[in-house]
């Protein structure tokens, strides 16, 4: 996976590219004055970090209502970590 960076106006002649980049799974970071602000990323790895954050939240409110002091956290990166491996491995 290549890592790309454009800046907005480049970004704006070459949308389509950018898309077509996305879609074959390599992410595309747009930056203004140099500095990242935006990412267009394939739609696969969007919802994987949507559904990891919602799960993670889900998670935390569990652990909270549960009260459970020897429950070990897990960290936001080990469960994205997690989503990605189970999608990548449903995509096989």
């Amino acid at each position: 996976m290549a890592d790309h960076t454009m800046n907005i106006r480049d970004a704006r002649a070459h949308l389509a590219d950018i898309i077509s980049r996305a879609e074959a799974g390599d992410p595309t970071v747009i930056t203004r004055n140099g500095v990242p602000t935006a990412a267009v990323v394939p739609m696969e790895d969007f919802e994987a970090l949507e559904d990891a954050l919602d799960m993670y939240l889900a998670q935390q409110a569990d652990l909270e209502d549960a009260d459970e002091d020897d429950a070990p956290p897990v960290g936001m990166a080990e469960m994205v970590a997690e989503i990605f491996e189970e999608r990548r491995g449903s995509a096989a």
